[in-house]
């Protein structure tokens, strides 16, 4: 594992458990040795990118992350032109909605609206959602680049539940489905009990750049909702490409 790896590999450790931890277990979690794990909090502390409490000597996330984030918000504007969409999705249906965004490390949960019920699914901001097993992933690879489904189903497809898409075949078909709709369904394969529908966001060139998704407890949830829900869901992914680049490709078309 690269320096670099390692580094990130610490600030994805600090962002996913308590708000601070001890440079102690933060070493035992990740693996490395306390002086490897101080000399690499050390520089990204002088980045910004990590603090360190003076009085408990806890280590927790950095202001610099904020400004990264910022950059990037201000060179692609996917949040601001997207929660609002987001926001309206939640609203209409009264569920859970979601927002993911495609990286190299997979699709990538960055905004969400969770229900105002009490019976109501949670997905954690920064979740990376596993593309076999969720209606995100599914709608994602209906209308990604080739070399990105060919990836995914070449596998391994790991089991979240009895529910899981486990072989390369069955998620074709599901893929295939969401292509031929527009949009994706979901049924406990990430985890037991969740009905899930999304649709994928384009980008300029008509390919997949992320998804948004309506989550639900699968007890109240009827084939009139999951129409319902697919149509709404479609709709707000047709909107925040369009907020994104205007006119769309036809999907899976490149421009000339």
């Amino acid at each position: 594992m690269s320096t670099v790896a390692k580094a990130i590999s610490l600030l994805e450790m600090l962002g996913s458990g308590a708000p601070e931890a001890a440079l102690a277990d933060i070493a035992k979690a990740a693996g490395f040795d306390k002086a490897t794990t101080r000399r690499l909090l050390v520089s990204l502390i002088a980045q910004g990118l990590v603090e360190q409490d003076e009085t408990t000597r806890l280590y927790r996330l950095g202001a610099g992350l904020t400004r990264l984030a910022l950059m990037r918000e201000a060179q692609f504007p996917f949040l601001r032109m997207a929660v609002p969409m987001v926001e309206a999705l939640a609203a209409e249906t009264g569920e859970t909605v979601h927002l993911s965004e495609y990286s190299r490390r997979g699709l990538i949960t960055v905004h969400v609206v969770e229900s105002p019920k009490a019976n109501r699914v949670s997905v954690p901001p920064g979740e990376v959602l596993p593309m076999h097993a969720t209606a995100s992933g599914i709608a994602f690879l209906a209308f990604a680049e080739e070399r990105i489904r060919e990836t995914i189903l070449a596998g391994p497809m790991p089991a979240f539940t009895p529910f899981t898409i486990g072989n390369a075949a069955t998620l074709a078909e599901h893929v295939a489905a969401a292509r031929a709709r527009g949009h994706s369904t979901g049924s406990q394969g990430f985890e037991e009990g969740v009905m899930s529908v999304a649709a994928p966001i384009l980008g300029a060139d008509g390919f997949a750049i992320g998804a948004i998704a309506v989550a639900a407890p699968g007890v109240r949830v009827n084939k009139g909702d999951i129409e319902h829900y697919g149509a709404s869901v479609a709709m707000a992914a047709r909107d925040i490409s369009a907020r994104l680049f205007g006119r769309q490709s036809p999907p899976g078309r490149k421009r000339a």
